[in-house]
């Protein structure tokens, strides 16, 4: 979902992926490979301190802007455009039906008329756009979704982006553009997907999010607050180490030996187990009994051993997420790096996809 930034179309132009979560500034950049699919032109991390971004929000615009400059550093690249995204909490969203053939400037008419009834804030306090999703049941109708958000969620990112040296040129959703990496990975699934339930559960660093789909459209969703931080926080704890350096120990798998047997397979347990709460609530929310694959996403779905423990606590199918799984590799990019990366740069993947819209 795009917003008023996105002036010019990003069509064949070069476009940085920039995912701002919680915990880190991720960034992937795609070119393509010349047979109809992508190339893994950059990718780079760059771990936020703590408390720079909460719930959503930049805290500290200055220390954002560094961290997404020290990330653009890593990348090695001219590109300056970037997209960007929104926590979907930041974002309304609502599908509408309307008559078909009908001009741009009157569905804008119409979008701005339907948003005014059900958005809380005055319109020139809000960032709104639309996408035509398609033909809706009726030939004479097409199905429209509108998007708005507080113009002051879209300014601090825009802000931050542009304080780095950046240029924004599409804000997005961060689900949406999650979904976008997601439909790469149910490629690699039997049958590609294809009528079956689908459950994405992104385990970051403070939330676990479980998204439930089937063929695309979405049955369930659900955040509780559980995630990788908890780990980082025990390992500081019993090693006597800060936060960062914690984490720092963590991502580098550089930890004492009673590590693993102490902190990293309690914690996974205690992860399957909120796997299986989680899909629980969703059936006993709805009609539905049953789930064919989870998809493991985030930081913690690459730990050791996760991907097992969820199929045995569930019983379930489970896979780690890697969007790039059929991806061709430039010479920048190393496969083992990118294979521990691949699951917490969903968001991003999805965003550097942009580039590829018509």
């Amino acid at each position: 979902m795009q917003f008023d930034l996105s002036i010019f179309s990003p069509k064949a132009r070069p476009l940085i992926g920039v995912d701002i979560s919680s915990s880190a500034v991720k960034m992937v950049e795609l070119a393509s490979d010349g047979k109809g699919g992508y190339r893994v032109d950059r990718y780079s991390v760059e771990v936020l301190p703590r408390d720079v971004v909460a719930d959503g929000n930049i805290a500290n615009l200055e220390a954002a802007a560094e961290a997404i400059k020290r990330a653009w550093r890593k990348l090695a690249t001219p590109t300056r455009q970037v997209a960007a995204a929104l926590p979907a909490s930041h974002v309304i969203t609502k599908k509408i039906i309307v008559a078909a053939g009908q001009k741009e400037e009157e569905l804008e008419l119409l979008v701005e008329s339907e948003a005014n009834q059900y958005i809380p804030f005055p319109l020139d306090e809000v960032n709104l756009d639309f996408q035509i999703l398609g033909p809706a049941s009726s030939q004479e109708e097409i199905e429209v979704m509108i998007a708005a958000s507080r113009k002051e969620k879209v300014e601090d990112r825009v802000a931050a982006v542009e304080a780095a040296g950046l240029k924004p040129v599409i804000m997005d959703v961060e689900s949406y553009a999650v979904l976008a990496s997601l439909d790469l990975v149910l490629k690699q699934l039997p049958e590609k997907g294809k009528g079956r339930i689908i459950a994405l559960v992104d385990v970051g660093a403070n939330v676990t999010s479980l998204t439930v789909l089937r063929d695309g459209q979405q049955l369930y969703a659900r955040e509780q607050a559980f995630g990788g931080n908890q780990l980082t926080q025990d390992i500081a704890r019993l090693y006597g180490m800060t936060f960062a350096e914690a984490e720092a120990e963590k991502r580098r798998s550089a930890l004492p030996d009673n590590y693993e047997a102490e902190l990293l397979q309690p914690f996974v347990e205690n992860m399957a187990l909120e796997v299986s709460r989680a899909l629980q609530f969703f059936f006993t929310s709805t009609q539905f009994n049953k789930v064919d694959h989870i998809v493991l996403a985030g930081g913690c779905a690459v730990l050791p051993g996760a991907d097992e423990v969820v199929a045995s606590r569930t019983q379930i199918d489970t896979i780690v997420a890697n969007p790039f799984a059929n991806m061709v590799l430039s010479d920048r990019v190393r496969a083992n790096s990118l294979l521990a990366d691949a699951s917490s740069l969903m968001a991003a993947c999805g965003l550097a996809m942009r580039r590829f819209d018509a």
